[in-house]
């Protein structure tokens, strides 16, 4: 099997370091040429750091990116409710030994997308750094195998009523990326939630190695919203794109035309998904997960194949 070459955009954040865990464990599948940060459940030196960290503690290297620290128009509107006020709260990590290179985030996309045949983006934050990508470089969108994205609903939202933070945070970045005409991938808040992870499953991480001890503890904190409400599972949200390259098998995906709302007092950030017109679809959705048990399987399998690998 051809390895996929593929760059995280993220925002760490906990479910992006699960994210980041999952692929970190199949090396045979995916090569991660490297991450670059944005502005989104954080500021970007905090999300950045958190990524700093986490690699160093997993004894890792990567090449990391910073990028744009405000939306293309609006404010940024961190959420420290979700995350904390590290972005990362809950677990104890070192100082880290992992360093950004000296490169803006865009400029890496950009000779990633030069130097290699084909690439795919997974993107776990607001588009704004691939947003910029596109727009100054718009003749190396063909270089990009898809993006393949956690944002995005349906029907629900967690930041408005219809709004998903990822697509609310920078409408503007998401209008750019999803009439682009690059492949994407969509992974939205309904089959994140139809992915949930059981409390008891994050329970029982520790004291199985020192990865799963590091994924305990991140989600530890992570499940505090659900856990206080007395619901027993809890979405991981960012870990779906990634398992979706691992086992594609597990997925039902449709055609669709998606739109992106860029204001309004209760739709800024609203994806419009139109599932009736596979003709002018812009969107490959995930729109439902076959077996549950199996995808939550295969996430916990993954945490102790990187803990042996590491």
């Amino acid at each position: 099997m051809e390895k996929r070459k593929i760059i995280f955009d993220c925002d760490p954040g906990h479910d992006d370091i699960m994210a980041i865990m999952n692929a970190l464990a199949h090396p045979e599948q995916l090569e991660i040429l490297g991450y670059t940060t944005v502005c989104g459940n954080n500021y970007v030196d905090k999300v950045t750091r958190n990524l700093c960290q986490v690699l160093t503690a997993l004894g890792k290297d990567g090449k990391v990116a910073v990028g744009y620290d405000a939306p293309l128009v609006l404010d940024p509107d961190p959420q420290p409710a979700a995350h904390g006020e590290s972005g990362l709260d809950g677990p104890t990590l070192p100082e880290p030994t992992v360093q950004p290179i000296n490169q803006h985030a865009v400029e890496f996309l950009h000779e990633m997308a030069v130097k290699h045949e084909k690439i795919t983006i997974v993107a776990l934050a607001p588009l704004t750094n691939i947003a910029v990508f596109l727009k100054t470089w718009p003749e190396l969108k063909e270089k990009i195998e898809c993006i393949t994205l956690m944002g995005g609903s349906r029907s629900s939202g967690n930041i408005l009523p219809r709004a998903e933070f990822n697509i609310y945070e920078d409408p503007h970045a998401a209008k750019l990326v999803f009439e682009s005409g690059v492949p994407i991938v969509m992974s939205d808040i309904e089959i994140c939630l139809e992915c949930a992870t059981p409390h008891t499953m994050i329970d029982a991480l520790k004291g199985q190695g020192k990865v799963q001890d590091l994924a305990h503890d991140i989600l530890q904190f992570f499940s505090l919203y659900n856990r206080r409400r007395n619901v027993p599972q809890s979405p991981v949200f960012d870990l779906v794109p990634v398992m979706h390259m691992l086992h594609p098998e597990l997925f039902v995906e449709k055609p669709c035309k998606v739109q992106i709302e860029t204001a309004g007092k209760y739709t800024q950030g609203m994806t419009i998904v139109d599932d009736a017109d596979a003709e002018h679809a812009n969107v490959r959705l995930l729109g439902h997960c076959v077996d549950v048990e199996a995808y939550n399987a295969y996430f916990m399998e993954n945490l102790k194949i990187l803990n042996e690998r590491i």
